[in-house]
This record gives C-alpha cells, structure tokens and sequence, in this order.
C-alpha cells in the first residue's frame, strides 16, 4: 500500500459522479494536457476539466459522447491558465492506462456509492 489507509468517514467526502464528454481538444503549447467540457447535469451548465492524459489519447475527439467517472467536489484549480472544476477519475498507466466508465448508459451526474 501506498498511501495511509483513511476512515471510511474521510472516504465518504469523496464524490465520484458520471459525466458526459461534449467537447476534448488539446491544450495549446502542453504535452500532456487536454480540456474536456463535461455534462454533469447540473442547472449551472457543463465543467471545464483539464486533465494530463494527452499520451493516453491520441485522438481527443474520440472521447466526445463518451460517460467517464469524475471526482466532482474537488476546489477549482488553474492549470496553464485553465480553470479545472474536477478531475478524471483513471487507473494504471503506460499499457496499463484506462478509464472508469459505467458499463451501460447512465443520466449524466449519477455518483458512485
């Protein structure tokens, strides 16, 4: 184990909800990131997301339409001058990367439990 184990009280404060993908393109002049615009179903509109995994997709449009896991209750942080109102929720790396989706269609915003 890598990091100290947490009570399941700090645990619960975590949220993971399902969005929707509207938009993914590259961060201009980064090697790593992309901006994604996600449909959380909130009142508020879709989240700007700046996540580093421009080496895991080699074409960021092919992730538009799709539903990902999202920690959503994390505080806004800027990156290169980006709001992120979130953050991709992924596993492993290298060959190993991938993305933890719903394995069927699921309204945008629904959380993990």
């Amino acid at each position: 184990m890598d990091k100290p184990r947490i009570s399941i009280e700090e645990f619960s404060k975590i949220e993971v909800s399902v969005g929707r993908v509207e938009s993914a393109e590259r961060v201009p002049e980064t090697e790593k990131l992309l901006r994604l615009t996600v449909d959380f179903g909130e009142e508020a509109g879709p989240r700007q997301i700046v996540s580093g995994i421009q080496a895991y997709v080699p074409d960021p449009a092919a992730l538009v339409g799709r539903q990902l896991a999202f920690v959503t209750n994390l505080e806004p942080r800027t990156i290169r001058g980006l709001e992120s109102d979130g953050m991709l929720f992924a596993v492993g790396e290298g060959d190993s990367f991938a993305f933890l989706a719903p394995d069927r269609s699921v309204p945008p915003g629904t959380r993990a439990h």
